[in-house]
């Protein structure tokens, strides 16, 4: 079989319908809308989610939480992350970026403790944790807060 042999199956591919064109089509005059009524009109029918009158199921469920306009969104890395870099090295969010252990700079870079560090870096960041500043400063780094 080749691809200029292969066809759609019976019943895949339908005539677009041609409402309001006579008699003889099936759907002529009133175009398969019935007569009368809201639903025949032109613009006619009742919005998404509208049960009849009924209290519908988005005002019927209570709301909960917020979202908080003043939410902090930070990149977070752990220090496995950054044996990466050279020993002596001074690490910096635009230096992660550019290196692509991050994709964008967000609200800026939070250090995490996960994993071990085997070089001696200065690290800058936004914050870290309490282990991450640990290990850092065990491995002879330093931390800066920016």
């Amino acid at each position: 079989m080749r691809l200029h042999e292969l066809s759609s199956p019976k019943g895949a591919r339908t005539k677009k319908k041609r409402l309001g064109r006579g008699i003889g089509s099936g759907l002529g005059k009133t175009s398969g809308k019935g007569h009368k009524g809201q639903n025949s009109r032109s613009g006619g029918g009742v919005r998404p989610g509208f049960e009849g009158g009924q209290m519908p199921l988005q005002r019927t469920v209570p709301k909960r939480g917020f979202t908080s306009i003043f939410k902090k969104d930070y990149n977070e890395v752990n220090i496995a992350r950054l044996n990466v870099f050279a020993d002596g090295t001074v690490v910096t969010p635009e230096l992660l970026k550019q290196q692509g252990v991050i994709k964008s700079k967000k609200d800026g870079v939070r250090i995490l403790g996960n994993g071990n560090l085997e070089r001696s870096l200065t690290v800058s960041a936004h914050g870290f944790t309490k282990t991450a500043a640990e290990k850092i400063e065990a491995a002879g780094g330093k931390t800066e807060v920016i």
